[in-house]
């Protein structure tokens, strides 16, 4: 899916977030990356093959 150089990160990297963002949707709450990644307002993801990356939750316990 990415033609730059040097080529963005795939999907399954663990930097997959830095790839270039490509469609941006504020309004919506999403962006779609390069490698096809589409990342929500609240920090969530949805993965190219339908995984999905839930959103990071502090617990009560951190935050006291």
């Amino acid at each position: 899916m990415c033609d730059h150089q040097p080529p963005c990160p795939p999907a399954d990297a663990t930097d997959h977030d830095s790839a270039r963002l490509v469609a941006s949707h504020p309004e919506q709450g999403w962006s779609l990356l390069c490698n096809g990644v589409v990342v929500f307002a609240d920090t969530g993801e949805l993965l190219p093959d339908g995984r999905v990356v839930p959103a990071p939750r502090n617990s009560p316990e951190q935050a006291a």
